[in-house]
């Protein structure tokens, strides 16, 4: 809220009573798509809806990722199906920083489709690994277990 709004929202209520309307507005965030565009022209169509929507300050796409960032007073839903509407398939943003998953080359996380230094946004607690599901344990709790068949053996 700007001092402008603060001080016409001060004014404005004579009666003394010094609400803020902002609690029924949306928070400004920004809301990163994943869009499949071929051409300038799909650009043009995704950008035009986009910019459409009531609430959004800025649409700025990268065609070469497929990523799309829109900021504004919005909701991710809604940019989703607004996204969706041009015909063109849509997602929200799957991938994070190389560095912000715990085991990167795991089948969830690696991601060819990935832009260079991004994998998949999956949950670190826990990864699987073909079938299999393996929770991150401390390593020095199971080190020298007698179920760990890698376990020291001077005991």
């Amino acid at each position: 809220m700007g001092v402008g709004d603060y001080l016409s929202d001060l004014i404005g209520s004579g009666n003394g009573n010094h609400q803020h309307k902002n609690k029924n507005k949306k928070q400004l965030q920004t809301v990163e798509l994943k869009v499949m565009m071929d051409c300038d022209g799909c650009v043009l169509k995704v950008k035009k809806a986009l910019s459409s929507l009531d609430g959004v300050k800025s649409v700025e796409i990268n065609r070469k990722q497929q990523k799309v960032t829109v900021t504004g007073y919005v909701e991710p839903n809604k940019v989703l199906k607004k996204a969706k509407s041009t015909g063109k398939k849509a997602e929200i943003w799957p991938y994070v920083p190389f560095n912000m998953v715990a085991n990167p080359y795991a089948v969830q996380a690696y991601d060819k489709k990935a832009p260079p230094g991004y994998v998949r946004r999956v949950d670190n607690s826990s990864v699987t690994i073909g079938t299999v599901t393996t929770a991150y344990a401390d390593p020095y709790t199971t080190m020298f277990s007698d179920e760990n068949p890698n376990a020291c053996s001077i005991m």
